[in-house]
């Protein structure tokens, strides 16, 4: 595991905790310093950066509202699930799995595009603590 997925990792992680931005930061801030290099923080850095520039109308929908975009995937598996079991036709849970699989997927993608941010964010945030010093 690269550096920019081990920090990605630590957003995810860091994403399951109720609390403010500004206090998720400061708790990437003290990890990231204890676990990576300052020349290795640029380069995963420079590497979010360009992959977040290069996000699509879609990307960065998914990742500002990834329930909105699942919720029709969840309406979908419910609807299967509903229509299989009151009408007893087992082909309609076909599409209880597919809509549960696109909806897990969407949310998932979102999940990892919010901690790529998050992690561009803290990067910045050390990086403009350093030149300030």
């Amino acid at each position: 595991m690269n550096t920019v997925e081990r920090l990605i990792v630590m957003a995810e992680d860091e994403l399951t905790e109720y609390s403010t931005e500004a206090r998720k930061i400061e708790k990437l801030r003290r990890k990231i310093s204890l676990a990576v290099p300052i020349a290795e923080q640029r380069a995963a850095r420079e590497t979010l950066t360009e992959e977040l520039a290069a996000a699509s109308p879609l990307e960065s929908m998914v990742e500002r509202q990834r329930q909105a975009v699942a919720l029709p995937f969840w309406g979908i598996a419910g609807l299967g699930l509903l229509l299989g079991v009151s009408l007893n036709q087992p082909g309609d849970f076909v599409f209880t799995l597919a809509g549960v699989a696109a909806a897990w997927t969407v949310q998932k993608w979102g999940w990892r595009l919010q901690a790529k941010r998050l992690m561009l964010h803290t990067l910045e945030e050390i990086e403009r603590s350093v030149t300030t010093k």
